[in-house]
């Protein structure tokens, strides 16, 4: 099966606010559904039933704090001109937390041979694109937005079920902040 490691958010305020903003983007682009938000702290991919077993005993001896987090601005991956990806972003205090999250949830999976491609960047895709289109407009009217504050109080061990009209996710395992 297809898996991560995942902070999703609830926040319906947040998530209200993220929506509005999706709304006024006039990208030819997917959004990503409110219900499916989320921070992928790690990817794993294809996980025999055997290791998912395996990540759920690392992943509940993860330890972590309640993390408020700010969200701030919007972004664009690899960039503005050439975007593959939207993504809402957060504050650099939050953000470094969730970074050090991350790297724990690694440092615990990586001796079952799961590690990530590339560094961690904390952020909520929006929209993936698909067409070449250079959005740098748009996204300078976002980079400076407030869409509140919400408090991360857990992880979770997620299965991804890709369908034409678009991935479903359910929890394999929740790990609760201490």
């Amino acid at each position: 099966m297809r898996t991560f490691v995942a902070i999703e958010l609830h926040d319906e305020n947040v998530l209200d606010k993220i929506g509005k903003t999706q709304s006024e983007f006039k990208i030819k682009a997917t959004p990503v559904q409110k219900h499916n938000m989320h921070f992928t702290l790690l990817f794993l991919g294809e996980t025999s039933d055997e290791y998912v077993e395996k990540v759920k005993k690392e992943l509940s001896t993860v330890t972590f704090s309640p993390i408020k987090v700010r969200f701030t601005h919007v972004g664009a991956f690899p960039n503005p001109r050439y975007p593959r990806v939207v993504w809402v972003g957060v504050d650099d205090e939050a953000g470094k937390k969730l970074v050090e999250l991350a790297q724990q949830v690694e440092k615990k999976l990586k001796p079952l041979g799961f590690k990530s491609d590339k560094p961690f960047r904390p952020h909520l895709t929006i929209f993936r694109i698909r067409n070449k289109t250079d959005i740098t407009n748009t996204i300078d009217k976002f980079k400076d937005v407030d869409f509140g504050t919400s408090a991360i109080t857990e992880l979770k061990f997620k299965q991804s079920v890709l369908t034409p009209s678009g991935p479903i996710y359910s929890d394999l395992q929740v790990v609760l902040a201490k």
